[in-house]
């Protein structure tokens, strides 16, 4: 019962997303066009990384504990891969959806 009592408020921790926040210092980022129609995230070994797809993207990326730590606007077609720190992270795209990502 504990477990499941702990397990359901992480759960709720990730959903809890916060928009008075300062971005994450130090982050660096690469660029790259793809050919693509939809939009994707998705987390990897020290990275996130994003794309645009066909239309114009605005990623929001927070914290699991809902502190947003970046802000990103990209173009069609673009690729961002952003340098992370370990840890869980929640992906906002357009005000539209929302991935969980892990960055190893």
């Amino acid at each position: 019962m504990k477990k499941l009592l702990y397990i359901s408020l992480c759960c709720a921790t990730l959903a809890v997303a916060s928009a008075f926040a300062t971005p994450w210092p130090g982050s660096s980022q690469r660029i790259e066009n793809v050919q693509s129609s939809a939009a994707s995230v998705r987390g990897g070994d020290g990275r996130i990384h994003l794309t645009a797809g066909s239309e114009e993207a605005f990623f929001q990326i927070y914290s699991i504990t809902g502190q947003m730590v970046k802000q990103l606007k990209l173009n069609a077609d673009t690729h961002v891969s952003i340098e992370m720190p370990k840890g869980f992270y929640i992906v906002r795209y357009n005000n539209q959806w929302s991935r969980k990502v892990v960055v190893n």
